[in-house]
């Protein structure tokens, strides 16, 4: 390294390439982070924004992309059973194709699990191991009823493209506390959700507060491994290094340009931690069985590993991990026909790494810092779409939550005798969002960032913390 690059870098001697990295990541790549901290009034890496005590450090959340169907898995619904193949005795909303056929009652069997009798169909035997840890909200609603835009507004508190994703206002809020790693990570099982990556975008926030997408085949991050000798690779570190600066002075320090810089020390940094994190020879054979990467459908097993690695990367001090589903060859979560191999080939997928990943956290002593969430955008109507499939249903459906100061064993709220609408205790997405805030220490009315003129925040106007939930 030249001597000018040394001075203005404060160095008196000559250092090897990591040391410049830390001193770079302690000089220009910290102005995001020193804005966060004169917005937050102070803090350390890791705890930028927070009103009051967090009861978690992060989030793994479970998507089924698609809306899993809630009679067929949480939500028993004895009269649904009782009135199959009859017409359905309620008034139908408009559903997405129209296709409306008679009261469509589960294929598959309910048995209530554990002391607090969770009733938990006969799909998911794994997860119903977990019945007492289980916090089911059985009362969720949407604003919408098609995929792209329920999506949008699950994800982001919005229904149109553009706003920044939960997991990214997590990211900006807190930031990581593995400076080798994001705060914010999807894990991609192969299905992108509709509204593709808008889904997991920073909108407005920094861009560093947007996720990183990881795969599961291949590279898990595009160019992760160096292309270039060492040398090779430190003479651009350097060339970029002076390129940046010059770059910054004219620009008085730009956030945007503050930011790709940051990125950019990151994916440096990210070259040895994702080939570490990926590798699961570390991980006994025993573990690698609990999760199901050596079950004979390979489904179970890509699942298996992303929820192993979601156990991972919350252990090395991620904020924010998302999993999307691989593909079973149904169309996700979305059984607009054919049900009984739709659902039950997801389920098959899900059940064993998802209650393993359980069983994981609490045996690590996580499960009381992270919090668990799985759902979809919507559910599924309790008639028939044809003969054998169910249609959106944003009225009344499940999402379950676990850990991280969630009550086990509750059965929150419910849907009517057939499980169609909310009629007690609705939970709506803003107040998921605003839930999932709070449990990170974070006032959700007081988290905004100005933009457009106004102080926008992730739940909008909207959402109330839902205290019945927590222990």
């Amino acid at each position: 390294m030249n001597a000018d690059l040394r001075t203005c870098c404060g160095a008196g001697a000559p250092f090897d390439r990591r040391q410049f990295l830390r001193r770079a990541w302690n000089g220009f790549g910290m102005l995001p982070v020193m804005h966060l901290l004169a917005r937050a009034g102070g803090g350390t890496h890791g705890a930028l924004v927070r009103h009051h005590a967090p009861r978690i450090r992060s989030v793994i959340f479970l998507y089924l992309d698609g809306g899993p169907s809630q009679v067929d898995t949480f939500d028993y619904k004895p009269l649904l059973q009782r009135d199959h193949g009859k017409p359905f005795p309620m008034a139908m909303e408009p559903t997405q194709f129209n296709e409306n056929g008679n009261t469509l009652g589960s294929p598959w069997a309910f048995r209530q699990h554990g002391a607090s009798g969770q009733w938990v169909s006969e799909l998911l035997p794994h997860l119903a191991g977990h019945a007492d840890r289980l916090c089911v909200v059985r009362s969720m609603v949407s604003d919408f009823s098609e995929h792209t835009n329920a999506n949008y507004f699950l994800h982001t508190g919005h229904g149109q493209q553009g706003r920044p994703s939960m997991g990214a206002w997590v990211a900006y809020g807190l930031g990581s506390e593995n400076e080798e790693l994001p705060a914010f990570v999807v894990l991609n099982g192969g299905l992108i959700p509709p509204g593709g990556i808008d889904n997991f975008h920073s909108g407005f926030l920094p861009a560093q507060a947007q996720a990183s997408l990881l795969r599961m085949r291949g590279e898990p991050l595009a160019n992760v491994t160096p292309r270039e000798a060492a040398g090779a690779q430190q003479r651009e570190l350097e060339l970029l290094r002076r390129l940046d600066q010059a770059t910054l002075a004219a620009t008085g320090g730009a956030d945007p340009i503050a930011a790709a810089i940051q990125n950019q020390e990151l994916a440096f940094r990210m070259q040895s931690a994702v080939p570490e994190l990926f590798d699961l020879r570390g991980e006994s054979a025993a573990m690698q069985r609990l999760y199901g990467l050596d079950s004979d459908y390979e489904p179970t097993r890509t699942y298996g590993r992303q929820c192993l690695l979601a156990r991972r990367l919350v252990e090395r001090g991620v904020r924010f991990v998302e999993l999307t589903c691989p593909d079973t060859g149904h169309d996700r979560w979305d059984q607009h026909s054919k049900l009984r191999a739709g659902l039950g080939d997801n389920c098959r997928m899900i059940d064993q790494p998802a209650a393993a990943l359980l069983t994981d956290l609490a045996a690590r002593g996580l499960l009381d810092e992270t919090l668990v969430v799985c759902g979809g955008e919507f559910g599924r109507t309790p008639f028939a779409q044809g003969k054998d499939g169910r249609d959106h249903n944003p009225f009344g459906f499940t999402t379950w939550l676990c850990g991280g100061g969630t009550r086990g064993g509750l059965a929150h709220g419910s849907t009517d005798d057939y499980g169609y609408k909310s009629v007690a205790g609705a939970v709506t997405i803003h107040d998921l969002h605003a839930t999932i805030l709070h449990l990170f220490g974070i006032d959700h009315e007081r988290f905004t960032y100005r933009f457009g003129g106004r102080d926008l925040r992730l739940t909008d106007v909207y959402g109330t913390v839902q205290t019945a939930l927590l222990a």
